[in-house]
């Protein structure tokens, strides 16, 4: 026993080992999902602004705003946030230095009554005029100004550019022959922009299209064939009466803008006449 006595005790020291470098633990990684989060967020804002039109933006703007509008316009009033003035009539009528319905700013003033801009009441009445002459070509109000044969040659969309009324060839009608002179339906369709152009007073583009080639050739003449045909296309309508002021631009395309995902398609070879915004 006394031998026992004279052993020291053992002592076990247990050491708390704490992984993750010390006080702050994982935390950075929160932070950095967060910022990783709000570049997402900016990039893909930035690209929504460049991918749509003013037009789009507006209606974006609108479709967020409250449901009780603060203003009339998407983008606020005249000022920073559209709200009265403490300088308008109504608050201090004597100093005469604000804007009511009686003595609008400029800037109120060119909106008109329905709270919109002149350029947009003037494109919406253009959008109007673009439908009906599509109606007229199409036959779609029960009435067409094209004869049943060239219906399956005229193809027309609005765009943010204007009107576009294609004229496009196919396997057994062409537009133009070897030498690339025009055909009789290329003289016919030619009538029929003519008339239309009678509606309207806005300016021209005419824009020639081709088709590529089935084959491999030593020298590549889509471009020189396509401006050959929408400078045709213009000397008809010229021939046939249309002012050379009407005609904007007339521009070749070659084969680089393809309707078909077959580049070969007869549907490829085609005459654009493009009735410009006036805006």
């Amino acid at each position: 026993m006394a031998a026992d006595s004279n052993v020291a005790p053992v002592i076990i020291k247990r050491k708390k080992i704490i992984a993750g470098g010390g006080h702050h633990g994982g935390a950075w990684k929160v932070a950095y999902a967060d910022f990783v989060t709000a570049m997402m967020a900016f990039f893909l804002l930035m690209w929504l602004l460049s991918a749509t039109t003013e037009k789009q933006r507006n209606g974006l703007a609108d479709y967020f705003s409250p449901t009780i509008a603060i203003s009339r316009m998407s983008s606020g009033g005249d000022g920073s946030f559209g709200g009265d003035n403490p300088f308008s009539e109504e608050t201090l009528p004597k100093s005469g230095t604000g804007a009511t319905s009686m003595n609008p700013t400029e800037s109120n003033h060119s909106r008109g009554l329905d709270g919109q801009s002149e350029d947009a009441n003037a494109e919406t009445a253009e959008d109007e005029v673009f439908k009906e002459i599509e109606k007229l070509l199409k036959g779609r109000g029960g009435e067409s100004m094209v004869a049943d044969p060239l219906l399956q040659h005229i193809e027309t969309r609005v765009t943010d550019e204007g009107l576009v009324v294609e004229l496009y060839e196919t396997e057994d009608a062409r537009l133009f022959d070897r030498d690339g002179a025009p055909t009789e339906l290329l003289e016919q369709l030619s009538g029929v922009i003519l008339r239309v152009s009678d509606l309207v007073s806005n300016p021209l583009a005419i824009e020639g299209h081709v088709r590529s080639e089935p084959i491999v050739v030593a020298r590549d003449r889509s471009w020189e064939t396509s401006t050959d045909r929408a400078a045709v296309m213009r000397n008809l309508l010229s021939g046939q009466g249309m002012p050379n002021s009407r005609f904007d631009r007339v521009t070749a395309h070659a084969d680089r803008e393809p309707i078909r995902r077959n580049r070969m398609e007869f549907r490829n070879s085609r005459i654009e006449v493009i009735y410009l915004r006036r805006l």
